[in-house]
């Protein structure tokens, strides 16, 4: 299927780059790195310790986010100082004691500058109107050395990934900012969020257990967000990822149906699922959910019925560790379906709890509430 065209949402964009289409499960990390171990071999009963220059930090943004969060945790278990970036110094309350916290916005990229002082790396989550991002990659290309982005897999040849989808134009300009910019860049495209399941359902399944969903056969390929997270960081602390373009999936295709399925089976409950025409998917979020995003999923969907998901080898490429499969997934957050509340900022539909793209965090509009991150 041909792929709709887009408009850069920058006026005079830099010049295009052309990356792959395809994963880049070739490029491997090399032995090495930042955190190399401190401590060169025995000689005979001395160990001799070697003294080497201070591991620079690396920026995160997003850094209380679904990903940007488990990428903290894993710099910090590897030695590789990390800088949260937060909207508000509160947050600094939900971060790990070790972690420096800095403030600022990607609305006003002179906040960055701060944050930027120092910095090896930079790893990226736009979770902002597109207006600044040229004065923001070109902060970051002055600062750091290297920048992991977390994108989509907008060029995947796969008609999920194919549908118009104002975020992919936003991520391809973004892609192709970074590119001009000049700095050592790896591109993160995660596939469907497993996290998505517990945003979209679990306030249904814990309300009657009834979820009513539309495309109960569209099958996706959902990734585990700590293993999202682990290659993002391992791409930001290792080297061997210059240049590193990324499709990340998890190691099934299951349709939605079979999705729901596999929690009611985990929380060892019957779950139904109803399913809704797209029109009537519509209704139900009407109000709720910003029309662009339902019209986005809705074309994803129905555009992978009879084709299954679209999987990649990549996280075992980067980590040498099968991907953790979505049943896993459902076992290990298991209680957030039963009790508590959904985490949204939004009235949710009767199926639901607020809009999510299925492929990482959106941009929050002009005058909205609403956002992933």
């Amino acid at each position: 299927m041909a792929r709709p065209p887009t408009t850069p949402l920058f006026s005079g964009p830099p010049p295009r780059i052309n990356p792959s289409t395809t994963p880049r499960n070739d490029l491997h990390p090399l032995p090495g790195g930042w955190h190399d171990s401190l401590r060169a071999p025995a000689t005979d009963d001395v160990e001799v310790l070697i003294t080497r220059t201070r591991v620079p930090p690396v920026l995160v943004t997003g850094a209380t986010g679904r990903v940007g969060r488990v990428v903290v945790d894993l710099l910090i278990d590897a030695g590789v100082p990390a800088r949260a970036l937060t909207h508000r110094s509160e947050a600094a309350a939900t971060l790990p004691a070790n972690v420096e916290v800095v403030t600022g916005d990607l609305t006003v990229p002179e906040s960055l500058d701060a944050g930027l002082r120092g910095v090896g790396a930079v790893f990226l989550v736009w979770t902002a109107p597109p207006t600044t991002a040229p004065a923001v990659v070109e902060r970051l290309a002055t600062y750091a050395r290297r920048v992991v982005f977390l994108s989509s897999p907008h060029q995947t040849p796969h008609p999920f990934f194919q549908q118009p989808n104002p975020m992919a134009v936003l991520h391809a300009d973004i892609e192709r900012l970074i590119a001009a910019a000049g700095v050592e860049s790896t591109i993160i495209r995660p596939g469907v969020f497993a996290s998505n399941a517990l945003f979209w359902w679990a306030s249904a399944i814990r309300a009657d257990g009834v979820v009513r969903w539309p495309y109960g056969a569209a099958e996706t390929a959902p990734v585990d967000d700590r293993d999202v997270g682990a290659v993002a960081a391992r791409t930001l602390y290792q080297d061997g990822h210059a240049g590193g373009d990324y499709v990340l999936t998890g190691p099934e295709s299951l349709g939605q149906a079979e999705q729901v399925s596999i929690i009611g089976d985990v929380l060892g409950r019957r779950i139904k699922f109803e399913e809704l025409s797209p029109d009537e998917f519509r209704s139900e979020t009407e109000g709720s959910w910003p029309r662009p995003v339902v019209d986005m999923l809705l074309a994803a969907w129905g555009a992978t019925i009879g084709r299954p998901a679209f999987i990649t080898s990549t996280v075992f490429d980067i980590l040498g560790s099968a991907p953790r499969s979505f049943r896993q997934w459902v076992a290990d957050h298991a209680t957030a379906f039963m009790e508590g509340p959904t985490p949204s900022s939004r009235p949710s539909p009767r199926s639901g709890s607020g809009p999510r793209s299925p492929w990482g965090p959106v941009p929050r509009p002009p005058g909205s509430p609403w956002h992933s991150s």
